[in-house]
């Protein structure tokens, strides 16, 4: 048996289809790495919100799935879309990393800095930030992140505001300068997890090998709780939508809410569940949200994002 992978090209993309290849072949089994250009990685002049949040990282590969040329696709967990296209499932996630979020940079840094700059396109952080640091300009920056640390350090920004998983698989470590509490700058759902995508129709004995290789079970079912909360918001990755599930003693907590791009209003609510109810209370705390506010949260920002 050989299992095609597909991945996006970028360096941290690579790095995680190395490592589910890894997990692969300790299960006896070879694999093929084949890279895959996306809309996401060819757009870089405009924000992820401009150029529709559905399948801009996922859709080349999702071709290629269809067609047969790859076996499996391996994603960031964070850019997957919360409904999947009809005849596409996940069957895997990967052991979580640290879900927070960071600043990386070539200087030191201080939030309080009138004129500091970050770069970011993020929504949810640019309403956390709106929210906590007003003061604070920001610039959007696209690209893999080692042409986003050039752009930073040619002078486009002070500080790149990332996930700490892909700074510290990248090995930026020494470059984080600012850790952001998790409890206050809640994660984007599925943050720090990769997740392995294929067509219903593969064979399901490769479906179970690479399900066995490199699925994660406390990590899966965080993030069924964080993507079915994601879900009943009808959220992507241009919508300030947050959460964040762990798990302690076999109790599932989910923390998520919704934020205005103002950063002034935000709904935000803490359920629990067993471990085995993780779909259902992510559609809980997505009813509460939007019983609460939310919708009205949701029907401002798909207002401003269309003008």
């Amino acid at each position: 048996m050989k299992i095609k992978i597909g991945t996006r090209g970028s360096k941290l993309a690579l790095w995680q289809a190395y490592h589910v290849q890894d997990l692969l072949k300790k299960q006896g089994v070879d694999s093929e790495i084949i890279t895959i250009e996306t809309k996401g990685d060819k757009i870089l002049d405009v924000t992820i919100a401009k150029i529709g949040s559905k399948g801009v990282f996922t859709e080349e590969i999702e071709e290629q799935l269809k067609d047969g040329r790859i076996d499996i696709a391996v994603h960031s967990a964070k850019d997957m879309q919360s409904t999947l296209p009809e005849g596409f499932e996940l069957i895997a996630f990967g052991e979580r990393e640290k879900s927070h979020d960071v600043l990386v940079s070539h200087k030191t840094i201080d939030l309080d800095q009138k004129d500091l700059v970050l770069g970011t396109s993020s929504t949810r952080r640019l309403a956390f930030l709106n929210k906590y640091y007003p003061h604070v300009k920001t610039v959007p920056v696209r690209g893999n992140l080692q042409t986003r640390i050039k752009k930073m350090k040619d002078g486009v920004c002070d500080a790149l505001w990332l996930a700490y998983a892909g700074a510290h698989r990248m090995e930026y470590d020494d470059m984080i300068v600012h850790e952001f509490d998790p409890s206050t700058f809640v994660p984007a759902v599925g943050q720090g997890s990769i997740a392995i995508e294929v067509c219903e129709s593969l064979d399901q004995d490769k479906k179970d090998i690479v399900r066995l290789a490199v699925n994660h079970e406390p990590s899966e079912k965080c993030l069924i709780a964080e993507r079915s909360f994601l879900k009943k918001m009808d959220g992507g990755c241009s919508i300030p939508v947050f959460g964040l599930a762990t798990i302690e003693n076999d109790v599932l907590t989910l923390y998520g809410g919704i934020i205005s791009l103002d950063g002034k209003t935000v709904v935000e609510k803490s359920c629990c569940s067993t471990t085995n109810a993780a779909k259902k209370v992510g559609e809980t705390l997505g009813e509460y949200i939007l019983e609460n506010g939310g919708r009205e949260i949701l029907e401002d920002i798909r207002k401003h994002q269309a003008d």
